[in-house]
């Protein structure tokens, strides 16, 4: 089989006076007949500098020379690779970063320390043909995952390695081996040895499994597989804890946690965490009152509480934080126009993930993809307001706070704020000369104090 790869890249191999492998994605993704894979890892039973000084001899750029690991970073103006010399590491128990590295010119030993065997096919590019010294090509033919070793070995060794799993499968569609599964139960508790900002990264990767390879609903298999080895439990215990939980049977065909899931399931590429995490408030409710009443002004927290643990960007913490303390509203249908315009104009920053949520929450319910009824309540009640010309930002108003210069400045954001508010119940009202027959009206009952 031949594998197509950089032009550059191959010219290297060939005047390489020692044999030169792509390994890992790019090959698995080529034998899978996948789209082609960006991930050039390339090695040679080589150390750093020799293979540093070949490259930059033959026109690449060599951007960083890792002498201690064996690695080189390297472009050809267009792609991207990473060399590693052939070796073999040491782990302390479930640290992602090797205590020792012994450098070794055996192909079987380099492929030993990666982590699954799919992962560890060799294309030799100066020969232009595949090296399969533990049996990968067989597992990506049966789209399968077993680990290049004894599976407790191989995740003890690395607590990565058990969230590497998950997206993996996810991301191709592969089963792990019940000894890949077992491995990684039994050493999930590995998962604490790993940065919060990995976890992060790699949680968020499982979340968008499905688009590295268009397979619908795969970061939903994800999801599940961090359940069944236990992981969830070490990275996202709030969430865990509603396994089992029941739910009225007239709303939900499924129990907190999985609801979770089916939530994230269905959701839109742009509020996935949200979804899986929306209804995080809901076990230590039930552990407290036995219901789920206020789970969602509860659940904001916890939902801050879990995503600044994760180091996720703030920006991201205070989207989902809002999401979550919002998700509830109007759930019943019942909540008149008037306090609806209100209520989206008052969070418009945040009304378009608010409606990805609302859907993604009711189809989580019963796996019901028809349009949720709120939904279409809101977009009648939205559509209206546009047609209006009701201003939803501030910008929009008919009057800056420069033209406010009769009202003290301490209050001039607040009362623009009220001006907002003011016109969504009408469109027409953004009119300037109303406006600041308003402005002084809000000003007058703020200095009596009849507005606090």
């Amino acid at each position: 089989m031949r594998i197509t790869v950089p032009q550059k890249l191959t010219d290297l191999a060939q005047k390489a006076p020692f044999p030169l492998y792509l390994v890992g994605g790019a090959v698995r993704d080529a034998l899978a007949q996948l789209p082609c894979s960006q991930d050039w890892d390339i090695c040679a039973p080589c150390d750093a500098e020799t293979f540093s000084r070949l490259a930059g001899e033959n026109g690449f750029t060599v951007n960083g020379t890792y002498k201690n690991t064996g690695t080189v970073n390297l472009s050809d103006g267009e792609h991207k690779f990473e060399f590693t010399s052939f070796r073999t590491d040491v782990y302390r128990r479930g640290e992602h970063t090797p205590e020792k590295i012994v450098f070794t010119d055996d192909i079987e030993t380099d492929a030993r320390r990666r982590d699954f065997k799919c992962n560890a096919v060799y294309y030799d590019l100066k020969n232009e043909c595949v090296v399969d010294p533990l049996g990968g090509v067989t597992d990506i033919e049966n789209k399968c995952i077993s680990t290049t070793r004894p599976a407790d070995e191989v995740f003890s060794e690395d607590g990565l390695r058990l969230m590497r799993l998950a997206r993996l499968a996810a991301q191709l569609g592969f089963t792990p081996d019940l000894e890949c599964i077992f491995g990684a139960k039994f050493n999930a508790a590995c998962i604490a040895k790993i940065s919060q900002e990995r976890i992060f990264a790699e949680l968020q990767l499982i979340l968008h499994a499905d688009e590295k390879y268009d397979r619908q609903y795969a970061h939903y298999e994800g999801l599940k597989l961090l359940e069944g080895t236990d992981v969830l439990n070490y990275i996202l215990p709030e969430l865990a804890a509603g396994k089992g939980m029941p739910q009225r049977k007239d709303f939900h065909d499924h129990d907190v946690l999985e609801h979770a899931f089916r939530a994230c399931k269905y959701a839109d590429t742009r509020i996935r965490l949200s979804a899986l995490l929306h209804d995080a408030g809901k076990p230590a409710v039930y552990a407290e009152t036995g219901k789920y009443h206020g789970h969602d002004v509860v659940g904001e927290r916890i939902v801050r509480r879990i995503l600044e643990r994760l180091k996720a960007p703030k920006n991201t913490v205070e989207t989902a934080a809002k999401l979550t303390l919002l998700h509830m509203y109007d759930l019943d249908g019942k909540t008149r126009e008037s306090k609806i315009r209100a209520f989206i104009v008052k969070n418009y920053d945040v009304y378009p993930l608010l409606l990805l949520l609302k859907q993604a929450d009711y189809s989580g319910c019963k796996d019901d993809l028809n349009v949720c009824p709120t939904i279409l309540k809101w977009n009648k009640i939205f559509a209206g307001m546009q047609k209006e010309n009701v201003p939803f930002t501030l910008r929009q108003l008919a009057v800056r706070g420069d033209s406010l210069q009769f009202v003290p400045a301490v209050l001039r954001a607040k009362i623009l704020k009220d001006l907002l508010l003011y016109c969504a119940y009408d469109g027409s009202r953004n009119r300037a000369d109303i406006l600041l027959r308003e402005a002084e009206r809000l000003a007058q009952e703020y200095e009596r104090g009849g507005k606090a």
